[in-house]
């Protein structure tokens, strides 16, 4: 597993020790540690937790093993409810996503070429 660098950076960039980290979440040094070396799962409520206690939005330290991560701050209904939904895109799925971008650039371009031949 990856370390969680993000993570890392930010804590050091606070001043922080894992020792104080981990007391500030309510558990061990080590088990902290485990969580930040990318040794131990970090869950959605602890992400959570180490934004509000790290001062930063959770986009900045959040880090994700199995690819891109779309993190929506909203509900269903729109209505900001303090929960994030975290949905991951498996690794395999990012060629297919670069071939798509590619595509819709392509598409881009020839949208603009057309349109400038038209005025």
């Amino acid at each position: 597993m990856a370390v969680k660098t993000r993570l890392q950076e930010t804590r050091i960039k606070k001043g922080l020790s894992q020792e104080q980290i981990a007391d500030m979440l309510g558990m061990t040094q080590s088990a902290y540690s485990r969580k930040e070396k990318g040794n131990s799962k970090i869950s959605a409520e602890e992400w959570e937790r180490l934004s509000k206690t790290l001062e930063v939005p959770l986009e900045d330290i959040f880090q994700h093993e199995e690819g891109q991560v779309f993190i929506f701050n909203d509900n269903p209904t729109g209505n900001y409810s303090g929960t994030n939904y975290f949905y991951s895109i498996p690794n395999h799925m990012e060629g297919l996503l670069e071939t798509q971008r590619k595509y819709i650039e392509k598409l881009e371009n020839e949208i603009r070429v057309l349109k400038e031949l038209k005025e």
